[in-house]
Formats: structure tokens, C-alpha cells, sequence
């Protein structure tokens, strides 16, 4: 079953609704930055530790928040951290329950070929260093795309209708850089 994209944008309307109503807004990069913590804390045992009040962390960004993040990390099954591991595991049953993903979703546009031929290497180093350049320009906001666009946005905080903005005043001169030539 294809969904349309029409009936996609009101039910994940609705889910972000109701996360947001039922347990809070949803946002996702805080999450990558727990998982760093927990595998630093699993090299370096003194990471993290407990404390009379909670947990702190030798590193000042995971024990701020009174050690909320550093929390976190020594108690991952928590609803944040568990959500990002559903949402992959989600996609991948949905995937499944389609019958994979067809040999037609999988190729690229035509553009991408037109521009950069068909190394995957290559494809795999611009995937990687957007995601990372995503990912950096969201945290150092304090945040993500989905944290600031979706659920900022759907809160009406100033900040989300900023994101949004910058995001796509970055994201279209970028795209008109990388596809000179039409596919």
C-alpha cells in the first residue's frame, strides 16, 4: 500500500499532535549525542557517575541540565531514546510488510546521475557530510530538524519558523550548486 502524500502530511500531523499533547514535543538529535555518551561511558567507566542528587558527567555539555543528560545515558530506555530506535525499526518493518523497498525506489533521480555518474562511493560521501553538516548546524542551534521545523513550528515558537527559513535559504542555493546540469 502507497500512502498519499496528502493523507501522510495529516496523520503525521496528528502523530506530532499527540506526542507533543500525550508526552512531549519530538526531537531526535539529543538522542545521537546520548548514544555518544553511553559508548564513552562504556571505554571510560568515569564518564559517568552517580551522585546524591543524579548523575553527572566529566564532560561540562552531558552534565549540564543538573546531569539530565548524563542520566540519560547511564538509563537509556527512556521515551526519547527509545522513540529513535522505533522509528528505524519502524521503517524497517514498514518496508517489510510492503514487500522490501522496489529496485525503482532505490535508484537515484536521473539528476544525480546527469551531475555525478553512478559511484556509490560517492554517493555515500555526499549523504555523509550533508547528514553531518545537518546534524552539526542542528545541534549547535540546540536542537534538530524535527525538534525546531516540525514540532517548533507546529508550537508557533519564533525559533522553528527561523530554522525553517534558514534551513531552506541554505538548502536551495546548495541544490542549484550540486545539480548544474538537468538529469
Amino acid at each position: 500500500m502507497v500512502l498519499n502524500w496528502k493523507t501522510g502530511g495529516v496523520v503525521l500531523g496528528l502523530v506530532f499532535f499527540l506526542a507533543v499533547l500525550l508526552v512531549k514535543p519530538i526531537g531526535v538529535s539529543t538522542q545521537f549525542v546520548i548514544l555518544d555518551a553511553i559508548v564513552a561511558d562504556a571505554v571510560s567507566p568515569d564518564f559517568i557517575t552517580q551522585t546524591d542528587d543524579g548523575y553527572t558527567s566529566t564532560n561540562a555539555y552531558m552534565a549540564k541540565s543538573d546531569g539530565k543528560y548524563a542520566g540519560n545515558a547511564a538509563n537509556p530506555l527512556n521515551y526519547s531514546f527509545v522513540f529513535v530506535l522505533a522509528m528505524a525499526l519502524g521503517a524497517f518493518l514498514s518496508a517489510m510488510a510492503r514487500g522490501g523497498v522496489p529496485a525503482e525506489e532505490r535508484k537515484l533521480p536521473a539528476i544525480w546521475y546527469a551531475n555525478y555518474g553512478d559511484t556509490p562511493l560517492k554517493r555515500y560521501t555526499v549523504a555523509f557530510l550533508g547528514g553531518f553538516i545537518v546534524l552539526y548546524g542542528a545541534r549547535l542551534a540546540g536542537g534538530c530538524t524535527s525538534g525546531h521545523m516540525m514540532s517548533g513550528m507546529m508550537q508557533t515558537a519564533v525559533s522553528g519558523y527561523i530554522f525553517a527559513a534558514g534551513a531552506f535559504a541554505a538548502a536551495v542555493p546548495v541544490a542549484i550548486m550540486m545539480y548544474k546540469r538537468e538529469g
